[in-house]
């Protein structure tokens, strides 16, 4: 499938990755819908960063995951769904469990409910490396066990399961996308990156949870890539496919890397309050991304250094928009 010229809908349009991704297949040459969770501020997330022309080319839907009807009005036209909606921090999950679980797993079976009803042509379901915790063995491959370690990891399990069943039960042409921990312009301070960069900006020390955790860091336009793919490729139907870049990093050592960057030398603590429950920190994240070499013919171009740089710069310009996430437990 060539997704020039087709209908498609991305649910989550207005974050972080769906923003990139909605840009991605305008100039792509696809007619883009995008569904963003209604607020009476009409706020479109960070589509509303987009060029005028991009923008104006999207067709913008507000409403709520958990809405069955609105998720069928509009699901009824398009030929490819992009399902990256969910309530994505781990923090709030401790707060409040069932918001998230509700969310990320009714939100997903209504997704697929109108995907079959209206036999869409193909789902990309989004799933998260968290789901397989604290890693067993790395590099991570797709049959890694999976781990619930916070409520939110355990909603995109069942949310993932949910859209294998349809797949094996109904054989709607779902493909699974696990993406590891992407970064880039437009990312809010709800992660590490933009964390240490707005706090090396603006505050007198850094000040993070645990700095041992490792994780595998891949640029965004790499990552909207790996998505593109997914979409377009028939051999991803039926399939869970790692995209990550196969190397990880400490987040001590992630954080000195940045500083360096800047060239800005400041004191990094830890902040109780930002360590995970004990049992929940997951320690080790590093992606086998084989399979997406294999079956997608995707490699990550964008080096950490060269990201990092286009990062710093977007937070630098944007720092006015940055505040501490208040969920920091």
């Amino acid at each position: 499938m060539n997704l020039h010229g087709k209908s498609v809908l991305i649910t989550g349009a207005g974050g972080f990755i769906g923003s990139h991704l909605a840009e991605e297949l305008v100039r792509y040459g696809a007619s883009v819908t995008a569904f963003v969770k209604y607020n009476s501020r009409s706020d479109g997330g960070m589509l509303e960063v987009l060029s005028q022309d991009i923008y104006d080319s999207i067709d913008i839907k507000a409403g709520d995951l958990r809405d069955p009807e609105a998720i069928c009005d509009a699901v009824k036209d398009v030929d490819v769904i992009f399902h990256l909606g969910s309530i994505i921090s781990i923090p709030y999950s401790y707060i409040n469990p069932r918001d998230v679980i509700e969310t990320n797993i009714i939100g997903t079976l209504n997704v697929m409910q109108a995907a079959r009803k209206y036999s869409t042509d193909k789902i990309v379901h989004t799933s998260t490396s968290e789901v397989y915790g604290t890693a067993q063995y790395v590099p991570i491959d797709e049959v890694h066990p999976l781990q619930g370690q916070s409520p939110y990891s355990a909603s995109k399990i069942g949310a993932d399961k949910i859209a294998e069943s349809f797949f094996l039960s109904f054989c709607l042409p779902v493909a699974i996308i696990r993406p590891f921990n992407t970064y880039g312009p437009r990312q809010s301070a709800r992660a590490i990156i933009p964390t240490i960069i707005s706090q090396a900006l603006t505050q007198d020390k850094i000040s993070l949870g645990s700095l041992s955790p490792k994780r595998d860091l891949t640029f965004v336009k790499d990552m909207t890539n790996g998505f593109i793919k997914m979409a377009e490729s028939s051999d991803s139907v039926g399939e869970v496919i790692n995209i990550g870049s196969g190397s990880d990093i400490s987040i001590g050592d992630l954080a000195s890397l940045i500083l360096d960057m800047m060239r800005i030398n400041k004191e990094i603590v830890i902040d109780k309050k930002r360590i995970r429950p004990e049992g929940s920190e997951v320690m080790r994240l590093c992606c086998d991304n084989k399979k997406a070499r294999k079956v997608l013919g995707w490699t990550p171009e964008v080096p950490l250094q060269e990201g990092l740089r286009s990062t710093i710069e977007w937070v630098k310009n944007s720092i006015n928009a940055y505040k501490a996430d208040i969920y920091v437990r």
